[in-house]
């Protein structure tokens, strides 16, 4: 009984990672699809590489929780049994959230961009794609949203 309750504690683990959003420069959500965008050209003033923070859902804390309360029940018996499942949640529940915000944690970069308008932007995204100092970039911007492309 316990075994499958830590199977599904872990598969809810890996549905959390799998369910986590993107900031990639390159990634688009179905809403953005067929909308039009607005487009300026600049060149990379600097790029400077920063850490996304992970997400920090219920998700981690209960999954984390279970697992605590269902290890920690396991202790001893009667009332030192009930008294170590409420601690074991407690501690599943602070290491699960923790968890969680590291696991999703992620490299990005922040792209300061001369515009050839004038001006100076910084933009964050997702570091899946490499910018550098000198480079024509396209700034893609829709609703509150921007994107630097090459």
């Amino acid at each position: 009984m316990h075994i499958s309750r830590l199977i599904a504690v872990g598969l809810l683990s890996a549905f959390l990672a799998a369910c986590a959003s993107s900031n990639s420069g390159s990634v688009y959500s179905r809403e953005d699809a067929r909308k039009t965008q607005t487009v300026r050209t600049g060149t990379v003033e600097s790029v400077r590489q920063v850490k996304l923070e992970g997400t920090k859902s219920p998700i981690g804390t209960l999954a984390g929780g279970a697992v605590g309360g269902i290890a920690g029940s396991s202790v001893g018996g009667g009332k030192g049994s009930a008294i170590a499942t409420v601690i074991g949640a407690v501690v599943g529940g602070i290491a699960g959230s923790a968890a969680e915000e590291v696991a999703t944690r992620k490299d990005a970069l922040e792209i300061t961009v001369k515009l050839d308008g004038g001006g100076l932007l910084a933009v964050v995204q997702e570091a899946d794609e490499a910018f550098s100092a000198g480079q024509r970039v396209r700034l893609i911007e829709n609703g509150g949203t921007t994107r630097v492309s090459h």
